[in-house]
């Protein structure tokens, strides 16, 4: 007897182009199996999950698309016709089953269609890149568990041809398909050249008993102000038998209390009869809870998870299928605001203040995996953001993506197969009713809603980018994803649903349905181009009443330059040079970058036409590729800082949320992203991750004013700011501290104006300090740096600023754990303090000097119940052998300026341009300052490899060797 559940067929399988095997389907899974045995053979190791590109490059058969411009070496499938990508997969597995077990062969996802051979028998699998397949192939199994299986699969009908200068979505032909499409290239990526064509996600084969489970569907409803709430499920059963099945139905519903230790919440049975053959809907009885444990959004409370598992037990054959889901308690809806325009999300009745990014994918060859995605979305909640937009030129994002944004807080918005670029407009106008094939775009829709509705990060379904499907596709979407009355008002309607109306027998039926991503509240609403800009922008326009007039915006991006290791890893030699700035008759700069950065798609560090003088020139001239980038980086974090400071300048007063282009590269692009597709964080990173923070104080580059920003749902009483300002000599020519302050929940309040910059000579380069704190115990709740300069300067004065040697004392302790490494680094600038009867010693507490450290979720990405910082400590004090302390020789006084860490392996015989980081890394905070007398902790954790030594390195501006404190 097989065991019962699924079996992932993810490794052992083999490749070839189609054109190269002579052999039939029938033939290569019956008589004539491939193998590697011959040097001749056209059958190579494949990439499953993933696609014909990432099996090619495997084997080394292409160089790397994501190199230089290797890209361009590669045929491309509108000059080769789709035959040249159609590629044969085979792979063999065991499965015997015995008595009354089933087997499914399932395909999450392939690209675009496929004939399926399995023992010598055969069947097609019919298109659509955003489709499951199940294949009933009990009766085709060998007697003896052994069982031979090949796929061939079909590119998308429609690949199209890339027009010589590129464009948004090349000639958009891959539009008329029901597939991504940014594989004919964009703005910010190159054309993927088998268009992904590939079995790209999960094969597995199931095994179930008489009876299966498909797609249950849970839903919560609230009622006495949250605490009290129904948990409704419905499934599909399949009686796969000839005979009436006697089945027992068995619910239950557990939450972790501490490692290995749960409670079960609820328990419930119902038995039932299914006819022979028959699918029936099951919806149970609705199962009450009282106080549970809810799911928050990111910075608003706990991600709390439930266990629901399903079992279906049969009357003389015993357990027949079982499914098991992660589900959060949470309600969440959203409507146009009446004071901003915008659209306003609430959840479990509270307002949240929109913070995010927009996502294209994680990978553009769809290598895929658990440990990529929770990399991706821990970073994201790193930068304290609430919510992901998948973008709808790209995925509907797989399940383990949802996963993870489950267990780290952040909301999606999910858009469907739609973008204006492939869907109505262009240079011809593109498809303007959208695929050439609606019923199977609404096939793929509709599995796409079973596939995901489970998930509490899931917000809200939107039904396109920057267009509107078509009006039988959007009509149809609208029914289909129509509230349940209980979410359209989300009022307590009733205590208790009947059976005909309970919400979970809905496709969805909780979450919104938005028909385009500028309609219904965000950009104008009315589907105008009103999202952007997308370059770069003064900090303090930001913050103007004019940037932007709309309540939500669902798109404004900016630059996004790598550190300089990532150039030395991705590009030649070549694509080490810097732009060349030419000044213009105007007094602007404009950036000629090299053809590599072109191709990579560069976006400048100014705008002359937009009167941007060049954010990086007003640090001086960039020298070299490390100084550029340095240079680079410091205008990252202004930049980005600047943005979010500037929406939550104005929240609820103007704006309901933004959403940032982009948060990442699905490739080795070089603009919109806060870290880079080798998964290091640019600067940008951690000024999103500052301006973002929940409770945040803040200066209104525009009006010189403090604000504090709480987007909290409780007030602050009893706190008090300081602000303190620094020269480059290292004094502090002015200090106040305003105490006594409350702030309401949700609300950014004005504080003080900044009086510093209209006092008697201020100084034309300065750096400013701001911490919010608390009266009682002076614990830090937030703190904010920045460097300054007077209205019409530049920062020319920071690089003779470079000579300053700070003295800095590190104090590291090092836990390993395994392949884990958890580092702490404390790291204090012991500078002397200037005229210390001014400033007073609350500027230089040393207690959590980073406020959130005790919420930081484990190193490892793992949720905690004990601080972070306690359990640290409670190891250190038995291991002390541990602990490292390193004091550079610096003995000038001032700020330690722009310090950031980094990770490398140790070797021997390094070649030029090799790459020793050791990524991805997570940092409690990086590119950081520190004022005399200061101190700051910062937490890393990172994996490595067997047999590798790694070493962490601090720079800064005052650093410019690498010097190691590990």
């Amino acid at each position: 007897m097989a065991e019962l559940g699924k079996t992932e067929l993810d490794s052992g399988w083999l490749a070839a182009r189609s054109t190269e095997v002579d052999l039939t389907g029938i033939q290569l899974t019956t008589t004539h199996p491939p193998s590697l045995n011959s040097s001749s053979s056209p059958w190579m190791e494949a990439v499953v999950p993933g696609t014909v590109l990432g099996t090619l490059l495997k084997n080394k058969l292409i160089p790397d698309p994501f190199y230089g411009l290797e890209n361009d070496a590669i045929l491309d499938i509108g000059d080769s016709g789709r035959d040249y990508y159609t590629f044969w997969f085979f792979t063999t597995f065991k499965c015997a089953p015995s008595g009354n077990q089933h087997v499914d062969l399932n395909f999450r996802a392939i690209n675009y269609s496929a004939e399926v051979y399995l023992n010598g028998h055969k069947k097609i699998l019919p298109k659509g890149m955003f489709r499951r397949h199940s294949l009933d192939i009990t009766d085709i199994l060998h007697p003896d568990g052994q069982n031979l299986l090949a796929v061939l699969v079909h590119p998308p009908d429609h690949p199209g041809n890339i027009p010589p200068k590129g464009g948004q979505g090349g000639d958009h032909e891959i539009g008329k398909d029901v597939a991504a499409q940014y594989v004919e290239g964009w703005d910010w990526m190159t054309p993927i050249r088998d268009r992904n064509t590939g079995i790209w996600d999960e094969v597995s084969i199931y095994v179930t008993g008489p009876v299966k489970i498909a797609d249950p569907h849970l839903v919560s409803s609230f009622f006495d102000n949250y605490e009290r709430v129904y948990l409704h499920a419905t499934i599909e059963l399949e009686n796969r038998n000839d005979w009436v099945a006697e089945c027992s139905l068995i619910i239950h519903v557990t939450t972790e209390l501490v490692e290995n230790a749960c409670l079960v919440e609820q328990l419930q049975t119902q038995n039932l009869s299914i006819p022979p053959g028959a699918h029936i809907d099951y919806t149970f009885p609705q199962l009450f809870f009282y106080k549970p444990n809810l799911w928050w959004p990111n910075g608003m409370g706990k991600q709390s998870l439930y266990n629901v598992a399903i079992t279906v037990e049969v009357k003389g054959y015993g357990e027949s299928d079982s499914w098991s889901h992660q589900f959060g308690f949470r309600q969440i809806g959203s409507t146009i605001d009446n004071a901003t325009g915008g659209r306003l999300f609430k959840v479990n009745g509270q307002p949240i203040f929109i913070r995010g990014g927009n996502w294209i994918l994680s990978d553009g060859l769809l290598r895929l995996s658990k440990k990529r995605y929770q990399t991706d979305i821990k970073f994201h909640a790193d930068m304290n953001f609430n919510m992901i937009r998948c973008w709808g030129g790209g995925l509907a994002e797989r399940p383990e993506f949802y996963h993870y944004c489950d267990i780290y807080g952040l909301l999606v918005w999910q858009e469907f197969w739609i973008t204006g670029d492939c869907d109505g407009r262009g240079d011809p106008v593109s498809n303007p009713n959208g695929p050439l094939d609606h019923d199977l775009f609404l096939i793929c829709a509709r599995d796409t809603v079973k596939l995901l509705r489970n998930h509490p990060s899931l917000a809200l379904w939107v039904g396109g980018n920057e267009q509107t499907p078509p009006d039988d596709i959007n009509k149809a979407l609208k029914n289909d994803l129509k509230l349940h009355p209980y979410f359209e008002s989300l009022n307590e309607l009733s205590s208790t649903f009947t059976n005909s109306d309970d919400p979970s027998k809905y496709l969805d039926g909780t979450r919104v349905y938005i028909q385009g991503s500028m309609w219904d509240g965000f950009a104008n609403g009315k589907g105008d181009f009103t999202d952007g800009p997308y370059e770069i922008q003064n900090p303090e326009d930001f913050f103007k009443d004019n940037f932007y007039n709309y309540g939500f915006n669902p798109e404004v991006g900016s630059v996004g330059m790598p550190v300089a290791a990532t150039i030395r890893a991705t590009m030649p030699r070549e694509g080490w040079q810097i732009p060349v700035l030419i000044k213009l008759s105007n007094g602007y700069i404009k950036e000629v970058e090299n053809p590599i950065w072109k191709y990579h798609k560069y976006i400048p560090y100014s705008k002359p036409e937009k009167k941007v003088q060049d954010q990086i020139e007003l640090y001086g001239s960039p020298k070299d590729l490390d100084d550029f980038c340095e240079k680079a980086q410091l205008v990252n974090y202004i930049q980005y800082r600047a943005l979010l400071e500037g929406w939550t300048s104005r929240m609820w007063t103007k704006y309901t949320g933004v959403l940032i282009w982009k948060t990442q590269n699905p490739w080795t692009g070089l603009r919109g992203q806060f870290y880079d597709h080798l998964h290091d964080q640019t600067a940008g990173f951690y000024g999103c991750r500052c301006a973002a923070e929940p409770i945040h104080v803040q200066l209104n580059l525009a009006s010189y004013f403090i604000e504090v920003v709480n987007t909290t749902g409780n007030k602050l009483d009893d706190v008090a700011v300081e602000a303190s300002v620094w020269d480059l000599d290292g004094m502090c020519p002015y200090y106040k501290v305003t105490e006594k302050l409350s702030v309401p929940a949700k609300t950014t309040k004005t504080i003080i104006e900044m009086k510093y910059p209209k006092t008697k000579n201020p100084k034309p380069v300065y750096f400013l300090l701001l911490k919010l704190f608390k009266m009682s115990d002076n614990d830090i709740l937030s703190r904010n740096f920045y460097w300054l300069h007077l209205p019409g300067g530049d920062y020319k004065l920071l690089e003779p600023y470079r000579k300053k040697k700070i003295p800095l004392q590190i104090t590291s302790y090092i836990l390993i754990k395994g392949s884990t490494y958890e580092v702490q680094m404390n790291i204090k600038n012991k500078s002397k303090i200037p005229n210390t009867e001014t400033v007073s010693y609350r500027n230089h507490l040393s207690n959590r000097e980073d406020h959130d450290m005790d919420q930081m979720e484990g190193w490892s990405g793992e949720k905690h119940e004990t601080g972070l910082l306690q359990r640290i400590y409670r190891r250190f004090s038995r291991e002390s052998d541990g602990l490292k302390v390193v004091e550079t020789n610096g003995t000038d006084s001032g700020v330690a300026f722009f310090l950031h860490f980094s990770v490398h392996y140790t070797k021997k015989d390094l070649q030029e341009g090799e790459d020793t980081r050791i990524l991805p890394v997570h940092y409690s905070d990086n590119y950081f300052s520190l004022v005399p007398g200061e101190k700051k902790r910062v937490n890393i954790s990172f994996e490595v490899p067997s047999g590798v030594s790694p070493l962490v390195s601090l720079r800064g501006w005052n650093f410019q060797d690498e010097h190691s404190v590990y």
